[in-house]
């Protein structure tokens, strides 16, 4: 995340004002404020993580389709949550260009983020390629669709075949 909130921002100015203060006092105790910032922390940073998770939406998978796969460019893909962070159904506005696939049921593909970087795999629900079953992460591993290895890779342009 490049964007700070103003949560984090207030946390990281009451962390910095108790350490200044116990610099101040010479004192050898923790003070209060420093423990309580600290607390604060330990319970905002999974919350940070969850709403991450949260952030990766319809559109964004709809993107890293096209994104992972050439033969994808163009479609303009509209997808809905199934599981929100984990699973999507996507239809195609277009169909995909792949004439030398007569029969695109099961055909698997990848998604990637907007860092470029494999975050998930789709697979083919009809053989013209018009409808998808996403998944983001591991559950992209789990469905078979992109290895463990291959999850998080860089990827700058779109794969073919």
């Amino acid at each position: 995340m490049t964007e700070r909130t103003p949560e984090l921002v207030t946390l990281g100015d009451a962390l910095e004002r108790a350490a200044a203060a116990d610099l101040d006092t010479g004192r050898r105790r923790t003070p209060r404020k420093l423990v309580l910032a600290i607390a604060a922390l330990a319970i905002a940073v999974p919350g940070l993580a969850l709403a991450a998770d949260a952030l990766i939406g319809p559109e964004e998978v709809a993107a890293g389709l096209p994104a992972g796969t050439r033969m994808l460019a163009g479609t303009e893909p509209r997808c809905t949550v199934v599981e929100q962070g984990v699973e999507y159904h996507c239809v195609l506005t277009r169909l995909p260009a792949s004439p030398e696939v007569a029969d695109l049921t099961g055909t698997v593909e990848p998604t990637v983020d907007a860092t470029k970087h494999v975050n998930g795999g789709c697979r083919s629900l009809r053989s013209d390629g018009r409808e998808w079953r996403c998944y983001l992460g591991e559950a992209a591993v789990e469905q078979q669709i992109i290895s463990r290895g291959f999850l998080g890779e860089y990827a700058p342009e779109p794969g073919v075949g």
